[in-house]
């Protein structure tokens, strides 16, 4: 049993320095936005556009790829995500434009939305079911170190050598994922199940299903209306020096990774409950932020509470979807994850396009109210989920009170 253990936990790591490499390369975009502009000659929203394809690359990949490919071994699988990762991120490295990178960045989201979405279930199935949510937010954690220390020396990197050796750095760590992987991660894992498109159509017009993953494009796509274009509304509106903001992302990290360990025991108790307190915690400090961001010290403060809350929710918002699909779509909970990681995705993809027309149109300021009104809308939705889980809740007791009073319905 000991021995089984750890080689769980060994396999565990290995998928978290794997969402290691897709985070950085996920989030280095936001320190790396106004060198990208400057360099390639474009607006700041123009470069913002790297942060939204490469969430709307994820969106879409990740249900169709996982799909297809859920009849190749998971140990495979996971191969050939990570060399398609590190030849996604050389070419945004050597790329001459912003159309090559673009491109580029689509490529590594491909990767990663099929990534995230078998890691998610293959980490749920290497601990007991009161462990998932644990051992989910352990895989996460790769995804909480690269926001700690990933996205701020890549952000170092790239003010001190330029912004395509973030990338060259980057194609490194995928190197060292893919030999974790290949050394680390058991051959023997469950093989995935082919989920004919009638499964799949259930997910997308299941309304408990479809209020879930709403739920996730909102409360975790709200805060990325402030933190795509944070970098220059720390310059801009704050008044920190650009190369002051490599160690504000740090400390935004370290409130992340504080936030994920969190989110990860509260979401084992009551995933709705705990989701519902994290939004609205959330949806108050970045309508906080609009007031406290024009001063230094009330704005560290406030973007550290933002940070601690951002990926809180993370955890419970997996397990919610997995629970769910387990009662609705058991049959299809693979592609339930995957269609979650869309929906994370989709937030991203349409707070960074929300945020680039908020800042075009009446400032970088204003992103942070927006941001808050778009995680309060997850605050609805969840207490709209609540209470459907309530009444079905009652519903389930009602049969066995008429058993209790000989059959006959009170």
């Amino acid at each position: 049993m000991k021995q089984e253990t750890k080689g769980n936990t060994l396999a565990l790591l290995a998928l978290a320095v794997s969402a290691f490499a897709i985070g950085t390369t996920e989030f280095i975009s936001v320190g790396l936005l106004p060198l990208i502009a400057e360099d390639l000659h474009i607006s700041i929203t123009g470069a913002g556009l790297t942060v939204t394809l490469y969430a709307l690359g994820v969106t879409l990949g990740a249900p169709i790829l996982t799909s297809l490919t859920s009849t190749v071994s998971r140990k495979t699988l996971l191969l050939w995500i990570m060399l398609v990762f590190i030849a996604g991120n050389l070419l945004a490295a050597t790329a001459s434009g912003i159309v090559v990178l673009l491109i580029a960045r689509v490529i590594s989201s491909l990767a990663h939305g099929i990534f995230m979405s078998i890691g998610s279930t293959i980490a749920a199935d290497l601990v007991p079911e009161n462990r998932r949510a644990s051992a989910i937010a352990l895989m996460f954690s790769g995804l909480t170190v690269a926001t700690v220390t990933g996205v701020p020396i890549g952000t170092y990197l790239g003010q001190q050598l330029g912004w395509r050796a973030a990338f060259f750095a980057i194609v490194a760590v995928g190197v060292v994922a893919l030999i974790a992987n290949l050394i680390l991660v058991s051959s023997d894992l469950r093989k995935g199940i082919r989920t004919p498109l009638g499964t799949q159509l259930k997910l997308v017009t299941n309304g408990r299903l479809l209020l879930a993953f709403s739920i996730t494009a909102l409360g975790y796509g709200g805060t990325f209306v402030v933190f795509t274009y944070l970098s220059p509304l720390l310059h801009e509106i704050t008044g920190f020096a650009e190369h002051t903001v490599a160690l504000i992302l740090l400390l935004y990290g370290v409130a992340i990774a504080i936030g994920n360990i969190i989110g990860g025991r509260a979401a084992n108790r009551n995933a709705s409950k705990a989701l519902l307190i994290m939004f609205l915690l959330q949806s108050v400090v970045l309508f906080l932020f609009m007031f406290t961001a024009p001063f230094k010290a009330a704005g560290l403060i406030t973007i550290f509470f933002m940070g601690l809350l951002a990926f809180m929710n993370v955890p419970g918002l997996q397990i919610y979807v997995v629970q769910l699909a387990e009662r609705f779509a058991p049959e299809a909970k693979d592609v339930a994850s995957a269609f979650n990681i869309a929906a994370f995705n989709a937030g991203i993809a349409g707070g960074a396009f929300l945020g680039g027309i908020i800042t075009d149109s009446i400032g970088l300021i204003h992103t942070t109210w927006v941001g808050g009104a778009m995680v309060f809308g997850a605050v609805i939705l969840t207490v709209w989920s609540r209470k459907l889980e309530k009444s079905d809740q009652r519903k389930t007791s009602q049969p066995t009170q008429a058993t209790i009073l000989g059959g006959i319905p009170q």
